[in-house]
């Protein structure tokens, strides 16, 4: 034990599998298969040191790391140690009677949180497993401990439940990140030491760096690296790669909290100020489509955004719905998905690299479809800058949260790449407001000099 202490921050059993095959057989030589059963589900073994939970009477432990760190894990893990009543800051009571699990939205949580390979149900032993009852979103485990599932983009949900304890997870993803948080901490008042663990792959968003600089928030950061010994080789050669000595390998391997690029059309700061809960009534919905050139698993991501009007000249940046991976059928599906869901007058897209092969993909799926092809005559930053000076304006508002759409947003500078590579959900957004907003017809007075 005293040789695993030198290990730094590898788990007992990294340390064990790093040793010759004689001292491990010596280490399990009278080892029984009952005893190796309870080792499989024994967290303390396989934890690393920085996914145990910290010592002391905190309340809010945040965990902000990359990718394939293990966040989910050691999140499940935490609450399975709560309800089974062997974790060593558990409250004097027990096991906590009521538990939030917050997710970005509900399909994530299910997937995720609950029915993932890391999921509360895959975790837990089989003589201690909890039933999942989809309908109501609950988890009830033998002792009667319960869990209740909520998303982050219906905030309310949780305006009135109590809890004893939470987990966020994904928090830097949330659509309405504020509102839900600050609902959720209001509901942490049962029991004597309610506490909240956070799990997210950082952004560079208010609340995020709050908790960070907030002295009672326990903190750890970890990289992908960390849980290298538990991720595939080729993980790391075709994926993690693809990203070292980038922005978005930082944020996304290093779990950095990225600042302004300089020179990007937009900043967060300025998104923050444009950022509402509530919408009006709407004069006009459309979807702009940005389709990919090509298609498969390393294919562009196809850039799809729901865009509304209000009768006094305003846009809303209603969702991004963008998808990636797809064949052409499969992202023209989703496009025309989403402009039923919204019930959308019009749906546009860029024909520069499909021509009329795009509106053909589209009519046959549907053919009454209200159709209309843009065609980009100019770059994409000549393009984008009269967008940017309606959303300087106050004339362009986001409801809630578009993580993936904003971090795009605040990256793109002069070259009209965001990472070397096309930003084609802020090529959507470009097409959404400028049909709504800098058509012929309401065009304000901006121009390129």
């Amino acid at each position: 034990m005293a040789a695993h202490e030198e290990g730094g921050n590898r788990s007992l059993a990294e340390w064990i599998a790093s040793l010759d095959p004689v001292r491990r057989r010596a280490l399990f030589k009278n080892i029984t298969e009952e005893e190796c059963d309870a080792l499989n589900y024994d967290w303390s073994f396989w934890a690393r040191k920085n996914q145990l939970p910290p010592d002391g009477d905190w309340f809010c432990w945040l965990i902000l790391a990359g990718r394939g760190f293990g966040k989910t894990r050691t999140a499940v893990e935490w609450i399975r140690g709560l309800v089974e009543g062997d974790s060593p800051n558990m409250a004097p009571k027990g096991a906590p009677e009521r538990i939030a699990l917050v997710a970005d939205t509900m399909l994530d949580g299910k997937l995720t949180m609950i029915e993932g390979e890391s999921g509360l149900l895959a975790v837990c032993p089989k003589d201690f497993r909890p039933i999942f009852n989809s309908s109501n979103k609950k988890l009830t485990w033998p002792n009667g401990v319960q869990a209740f599932l909520y998303s982050a983009e219906t905030p309310d949900q949780l305006r009135g439940p109590q809890h004893h304890v939470a987990w966020a997870d994904e928090l830097a993803k949330w659509r309405y990140v504020e509102e839900t948080w600050s609902n959720l901490l209001l509901g942490l008042r049962l029991g004597k030491m309610p506490r909240v663990l956070a799990t997210t792959t950082p952004r560079n968003i208010p609340l995020l760096k709050k908790l960070v600089d907030d002295g009672a928030t326990c903190l750890v950061r970890g990289s992908t690296y960390d849980n290298a010994s538990n991720l595939p080789q080729s993980f790391f050669d075709q994926v993690v790669g693809q990203y070292e000595g980038t922005r978005i390998g930082r944020q996304e391997i290093y779990g950095e909290i990225l600042g302004d690029v300089p020179g990007a059309l937009w900043t967060r700061d300025q998104l923050e100020q444009i950022r509402i809960t509530r919408t009006p009534d709407f004069e006009r919905i459309i979807v702009a489509v940005d389709p990919p050139v090509t298609s498969g698993a390393k294919a562009d991501t196809c850039g799809i955004i729901v865009a509304a009007r209000d009768g006094k000249g305003r846009a809303y940046i209603l969702k991004d719905a963008s998808v990636q991976g797809l064949s052409p059928h499969g992202w023209a599906k989703a496009a025309l998905g989403v402009y039923h869901d919204y019930q959308a007058d019009r749906l546009v897209a860029e024909v520069n690299n499909g021509g009329e092969l795009v509106e053909n993909l589209l009519r046959q799926i549907d053919p009454d479809v209200s159709y209309r092809a843009v065609r980009a005559s100019r770059g994409k930053i000549l393009r984008a800058e009269p967008v940017a000076a309606l959303y300087e304006q106050g004339r362009v508002l986001h409801p809630g949260f578009l993580p993936e759409l904003e971090d795009q947003m605040c990256a793109l500078t002069g070259d009209g790449l965001v990472g070397g590579k096309s930003p084609d959900r802020v090529d959507a957004l470009v097409w959404a407001v400028t049909e709504l907003l800098l058509t012929a017809q309401n065009r304000p007075k901006i121009r390129n000099i």
